[in-house]
């Protein structure tokens, strides 16, 4: 995972150790995803980066829509899908935060037996999308108030669909009540599983978007899983959602 400390790091570890600990970090998201669902990949932007993005709300021209949640019963709230091109930032993550993640969803589809694999590179993923008509840019800003919530949901635009997201807490934690994210697992036979997260400044949480393989004592099982936000009891929260495909 590519992290907001990286060149930080770089300046005090040899080149084999920074190699090892990629493989470590890699190993631990693999083993959070697969049995929770989602993925803690630690800091990704820093406190500059998060005020940008969080004052882009007003510019008009940065972005492509804006969906006041409530007319389309989705909860209460708003969010705003960007324009091409995408804040640097955003666009840094999309690529950089792309190809571990593929790895993971590659595995995912052997698992449930799919035929489906995920290029290596985000740019070749968008071609991929273009190819099937999907030309509007996901990433969005999110922007919560007092009482506000989303209701559970799965961001699926059309027919590509990668199976991981990412959402990015921008401001702190101190400045708001609730709004914690949360994930309900639905299992055949068995009644639905629920994490709740509370989520870390300028930290990364990588989720799945809609289905996932679980191991069980038979073997590997489908498994659905939604995303929403639990009720805002006070205060403000700001977050960057990052979705890899692209909508039609």
């Amino acid at each position: 995972m590519i992290r907001a400390d990286a060149g930080e790091r770089a300046a005090y570890l040899p080149v084999e150790a920074m190699r090892e600990a990629a493989m470590g970090e890699a190993a631990e998201m693999r083993a959070a995803l697969d049995a929770y669902g989602w993925a803690d990949l630690g800091p990704v932007l820093g406190a500059e980066e998060r005020a940008g993005l969080i004052g882009l709300w007003d510019e008009a021209a940065r972005f492509r829509s804006h969906v006041v949640m409530r007319r389309h019963g989705f909860g209460e709230g708003e969010y705003k899908y960007f324009a091409d091109p995408l804040p640097g930032p955003v666009a840094r993550l999309r690529e950089q935060l792309y190809p571990g993640l593929a790895a993971v969803a590659n595995a995912w589809a052997a698992a449930l037996g799919e035929e489906r694999r995920f290029p290596e590179s985000h740019v070749a993923f968008r071609e991929t999308c273009r190819a099937a008509g999907q030309t509007r840019p996901t990433p969005l800003l999110l922007r919560y108030g007092e009482g506000d919530y989303n209701c559970l949901h799965q961001d699926v635009y059309g027919a590509v669909a990668f199976p991981l997201q990412v959402v990015v807490l921008l401001n702190d934690p101190a400045e708001f009540e609730g709004g914690e994210l949360v994930f309900t697992e639905q299992r055949p036979r068995m009644q639905s599983r629920a994490e709740v997260v509370s989520l870390r400044p300028g930290h990364a949480v990588a989720f799945a978007v809609n289905e996932r393989p679980r191991a069980g004592a038979r073997g590997v099982y489908r498994v659905r899983q939604r995303h929403g936000v639990s009720r805002l009891r006070a205060g403000r929260r700001w977050t960057l959602g990052v979705i890899f495909h692209d909508a039609p």
